[in-house]
């Protein structure tokens, strides 16, 4: 079954490589990394080495694709060695360089499985999700997260919010694909400014997820529009400021911290540093406008 899968996906790994990034790339993070821009460099220009989590979904088991996994040497992430993984989510990765396609999207039909960085499984599991909890993903498309985050446990109430209208659209098809009918029942899909969620949301969330957007490098190395991706990267100094506004909501600040962080030190100290750092920002910009 993986050989046929991954026979479809041969012809998508020849992308064209975006000459205005890549040259960005190189002045910028080869100041940055020195000699390990190399190697980085290599990884990010040959999309057939980049390794990709294949997660499950317990909505549509397929026992058979799990067996192929074991046969092809796929191993299980995390388990035992994380204070909280459920065993209702099970995720594969390849000792070898390996690629799967993803799933074609079927109305009606879901997907037996979800191509994701393994990294991104860890801050859903720091969640440490239960059953019953009111759960917000602020910045939820494509949407990986949640189906992740659905994976561990059944929420009581589970808010998927996303600004961009276009990856909106990305994030209600991946649920679509993912979810069955039931449990969409206690799924809310949004379109507001994460900035304003406070205001606009005033429930009480018991745990927050923030995937507050980044400089997707690997992605726009492989644009096909150079004028947009020139745009993007003029765009990248606004993200620290995007990401810093998005930490100190108001609403994360006093509700989701309170309810998800397991030590109220550990809580404090981070409130404490979020405020400070907003404090600085602040007083930068009055700095700048005196200039």
């Amino acid at each position: 079954m993986l050989t046929r899968l991954k026979a479809k996906s041969e012809g998508k790994l020849a992308k064209q490589i975006c000459r205005v990034v890549l040259d960005h790339f190189e002045n910028q993070y080869s100041k940055e990394l020195g000699d390990a821009w190399n190697t980085v460099r290599d990884i990010l220009i040959s999309p057939s080495c980049w390794q990709y989590a294949i997660l499950l979904n317990r909505f549509n088991y397929s026992f058979e694709l799990e067996k192929d996994l074991h046969l092809k040497g796929y191993h299980t992430l995390f388990q035992g060695s994380l204070p909280y993984y459920p065993k209702s989510m099970r995720c594969y990765l390849s000792r070898t360089p390996d690629r799967m396609p993803s799933e074609r999207h079927q109305i009606g039909n879901l997907k037996k499985y979800y191509l994701l960085n393994a990294a991104s499984l860890l801050p859903v599991l720091a969640l440490e999700l239960r059953d019953g909890e009111k759960v917000l993903d602020l910045c939820a498309a494509p949407g990986g997260k949640s189906i992740a985050l659905l994976q561990c446990a059944y929420p009581g109430y589970l808010h998927c919010n996303e600004h961009d209208s276009l990856r909106l659209r990305w994030l209600r098809q991946t649920l679509e694909s993912f979810i069955p009918q039931p449990l969409v029942n206690v799924i809310k899909v949004s379109e507001l400014d994460g900035r304003e969620m406070g205001d606009a949301q005033p429930e009480m969330f018991d745990k927050v997820l923030v995937d507050a957007p980044c400089s997707n490098d690997r992605s726009w190395l492989f644009s096909s529009d150079s004028q947009k991706a020139t745009w993007r990267i003029s765009q990248r100094r606004n993200l620290p400021i995007l990401q810093l506004e998005l930490l100190s909501m108001e609403s994360i600040l006093e509700d989701t911290m309170v309810t998800g962080a397991r030590d109220p030190k550990a809580h404090e100290f981070i409130a404490h540093l979020l405020r400070t750092l907003s404090f600085i920002h602040t007083e930068m910009e009055k700095l700048e406008s005196s200039i």
